[in-house]
């Protein structure tokens, strides 16, 4: 039986002297400053209670002799200049939601920030509002998950947000179906297919993360999300330990979901496509309750769908609903269930083998059997969620999750490949499940001492997670006759010699995976500080964080603990209203999973080193982003190159050091265009070696060795342009690309081959009214035969993964 969260949390807070010092920051004084006596200004950022900027809100400010107004901006900033010294009213109003007014006492020449959060209107909702948000390529605040109180252009970090409109333009299903070109640097190794997303960044994979938890329990997990519950996704760059649960120093994403909005409307859509697709989604959003406090949103979707390749499906099913109720006007529960069935073919069979080289065989080709048995999935979430506004100034969030996984299929791989072609197939059970107790508590705060606002955030993050699987059981599904890739027909693949696998399931998962070193357990607790003090009227803003961690960890029946204390500093410094540049260097902590072959398995640490420019042009209509980071990585944990990938054998090869350049655009960059584009170069090389792994006689890896699974040059664009006039008014098209230049391969073995470049564009037309959409577009236009793969010095062959042809889906959904 699992521990109470409560039990989780053994944090020993005598030895926290940092965080204690840091506390002393809410001290800090500078003194009045000096100044002439002139006029003096009053800007501010309108959001809602979900962190969205508003623009178009109408904002007055009266006091003794004075009344201006004005609206906010398309970032959702107002300023009123030259204002003289006095006591003054300022008033927020906004159709929808609900109107707020603070007071304010301005000095002589004072710079102040005045900020607003509005909160639905139980009466009138803003439907301008919700449509207009919905239509946006660019975001300017960070979801509440993230636990940022301040627009993104001020964060000392870099974070890009791919909004629901960009999944709506791009026809995006899933989290494993081309999100990614939409975020600078990020790409797939693309080892499981629809089922794990498993995105690199910076060189390393990322972590999941949903709407703030870590979802992550083992290196597999967890099942990519279906959109049809998600609003928008969130890419951090670099660690972000300081601020949500264990992260990883190159980043996460974090998915968050469908929440409700007081509006009663909804929207059906159906998708058919190449392959057989046939998809249906559902979104209902309303009031339960006449006065507006109790709310429901549903998600319902429905996927079936084929391949390009034989035997290959992919089936999927979500249902999704969640509820809020306000309990008084400064508290809001929420709950969130999630479930997500995948009924699918084999997750091995996108494997082609060949000692020839890459891609000798025909794009469609497979070696899936049509009679081995299909992989079935359920994965189940629950979250409750309570705000509390403790006054104008503090705020505290509390929130706690239960995830439950379960999967049973077979995996593919290949016992050995012959100098011909032909090679022997196996299958693999692949029976798994996952269970993750979640916790999470801050306070985001504001404390003014003299002319410094330090903004607080403290909070405390607990988790239990528990992984268990057999996949220690193979068989053969080929012996004596081989399987012949170059033999015309499908005798052999659909009729292996060896017949199909049956497994011994006698006894209980549990015991299965003891003995087959099938288990992965983490426990954890931690605790975190952070203020952010900003000087000159919010100008300059120095972030000072730290956060301490208490890990238990039990992989592979490998017990271990560990312990750790994460600086962090951050300066970012607004140029101007529309540009701030920043610089951060952080350290994060990071549990490991693995049956580690070569060194001892110990926690990851990392430390990044960053710098960037950030800019919104056009009064907030489109945003640029510029960054150069290093990130040095211990303890790094890699696949062992000598094995078999559904081995489940690690190396800990010693010290990572990654650094690069990114540039993101997104927004609107004129009337009816809208335009994402992205480029990154990534270098990532050995820069120490575990003695361990020297000493092996087996070990290949030196220092100066460029690390597998990533690219060196990424380069993605989408562009959508809409009609807003005339008798096409509504009509539009689209055009995207990606291209990738020096490609490394997804292991260490050494091939007489190397990626080639890769370059892939899609294209589409539709039209939009006020309640329907039709949308039609053209994936891989140039039909070309892309893949991604590596090669296996074990097997002396090559192995890879291509990507669809020429393939097109159609769309329709109607708003009401």
């Amino acid at each position: 039986m699992s521990k109470p969260l409560h039990a989780l949390c053994k944090l020993p807070l005598c030895k926290l002297p940092l965080l204690a010092l840091m506390v002393a920051l809410l001290l800090f004084n500078t003194g009045p400053a000096l100044a002439d006596v002139k006029p003096g200004s009053i800007t501010g950022t309108i959001t809602t209670a979900d962190g969205q900027t508003v623009p178009g809100v109408t904002v007055s400010l009266t006091g003794t002799g004075v009344k201006m107004g004005t609206v906010t901006n398309e970032s959702g900033r107002f300023t009123f200049n030259k204002v003289k010294p006095g006591n003054y009213t300022i008033k927020a109003t906004f159709v929808g939601l609900a109107p707020e007014e603070k007071t304010i006492e301005l000095a002589d020449g004072q710079r102040a920030t005045v900020n607003f959060m509005l909160r639905e209107n139980a009466n009138q909702i803003g439907e301008v509002l919700i449509s207009d948000r919905k239509q946006k390529y660019k975001i300017d605040s960070p979801s509440p998950s993230l636990r940022l109180n301040e627009p993104l252009l001020q964060v000392s970090q870099n974070i890009q947000v791919v909004t629901s409109k960009v999944l709506t333009d791009q026809q995006v299903t899933s989290m494993s179906d081309g999100l990614i070109r939409n975020v600078s640097g990020a790409v797939r190794l693309e080892h499981w297919g629809d089922l794990y997303t498993n995105i690199t960044m910076r060189g390393s994979q990322i972590q999941a993360f949903r709407n703030g938890f870590n979802v992550v329990s083992s290196y597999w997990g967890p099942l990519t999300e279906d959109m049809s519950f998600v609003d928008h996704i969130e890419f951090v760059k670099g660690p972000a330990g300081f601020m949500l649960s264990n992260g990883d120093p190159s980043g996460l994403y974090n998915v968050v979901t469908k929440k409700p909005t007081g509006e009663t409307k909804g929207e059906i859509s159906f998708t058919t496509g190449s392959f057989n697709l046939n998809r249906a989604t559902l979104d209902l959003d309303g009031k339960l309750s006449k006065d507006g406090k109790f709310l429901y949103r549903l998600d319902l979707s429905a996927q079936n769908k084929n391949s390009f390749r034989a035997n290959e499906f992919n089936d999927r099913y979500v249902i999704a609903p969640v509820v809020s109720y306000q309990l008084d006007d400064k508290t809001k529960l929420t709950a969130e269930y999630i479930y997500q069935r995948a009924h699918t073919s084999d997750v091995g069979s996108y494997y082609v083998f060949s000692p020839k080289g890459y891609a000798v065989l025909p794009q469609n080709f497979t070696q899936l059997p049509a009679g081995l048995p299909p992989t079935n999935i359920n994965d189940h979430s629950f979250t409750l969620n309570l705000t509390h506004q403790l006054s104008d100034n503090w705020k505290l969030t509390a929130q706690a999750a239960r995830y439950n996984y379960s999967q049973l299929g077979t995996s593919m791989w290949a016992d050995s490949v012959n100098a011909d072609g032909s090679y022997y197939r196996n299958a693999g059970i692949w029976e798994a499940k996952s269970t993750m107790s979640l916790a999470q508590a801050f306070l985001n705060g504001k404390v003014i001492t003299g002319n410094v606002v330090h903004n607080i955030l403290a909070g405390v993050d607990m988790g239990d997670k528990k992984y268990i699987a057999d996949y220690a059981q193979t068989k053969s599904l080929d012996v004596g006759t081989p399987f012949d890739p170059y033999q015309e027909g499908v005798p052999t693949r659909d009729n292996p010699s060896n017949g199909y696998p049956t497994f011994d399931r006698s006894l209980n998962l549990e015991a299965r995976a003891a003995a087959g070193y099938g288990l992965i357990n983490t426990r954890y607790s931690s605790l975190y500080l952070q203020d952010e003090l900003g000087f000159f009227d919010n100008k300059v803003r120095l972030t000072l964080a730290g956060r301490y961690t208490y890990v238990q960890m039990s992989d592979f029946n490998t017990p271990e603990e560990a312990k750790h204390f994460s600086p962090r500093i951050g300066l970012s410094v607004s140029i101007d209203d529309n540009t701030s540049v920043y610089g951060l260097r952080d350290q994060t902590f990071l549990p490991q999973a693995g049956k580690v072959s070569v060194g001892k398995l110990q926690p990851l640490t990392g430390t990044n080193t960053e710098f960037g420019i950030k800019r919104d042009w056009a009064g907030g209509k489109w945003n640029t982003t510029l960054s150069v980071y290093r990130i040095l990585r211990n303890n790094e944990l890699t696949a062992d190159p000598n094995t078999a990938p559904n081995s489940g054998l690690t190396i800990i090869f010693g010290q990572k050091k990654s650094q690069g350049l990114e540039f993101d655009l997104r927004g609107e960059i004129a009337p009816g265009l809208n335009l994402t584009a992205n480029y990154a170069y990534t270098d990532s090389k050995v820069s120490k070696v575990n003695p361990d792994l020297a000493a092996s006689p087996d070990n290949t890896i030196k220092v100066g060795d460029v690390v597998p699974g990533y690219v060196k040059h990424v380069a993605n664009a989408w562009l959508s342009y809409k009609l807003s006039s005339g008798a096409l008014k509504g009509a539009g098209l689209s055009l995207g690309g990606s291209y990738y230049a020096g490609r490394q391969t997804d292991t260490w073995s050494v091939g007489l081959e190397k990626l080639p470049n890769y370059f892939k564009m899609d294209s589409g037309l539709f039209w939009e009214g006020s309640k329907m959409r039709i949308a039609g577009n053209v994936f891989n236009v140039l039909n070309k035969y892309t893949y991604s793969g590596s090669y296996y010095s074990y097997l002396k062959a090559y192995y890879w993964q291509a990507d669809a042809p020429r393939n097109f889906r159609l769309s329709i959904a109607y708003r009401f």
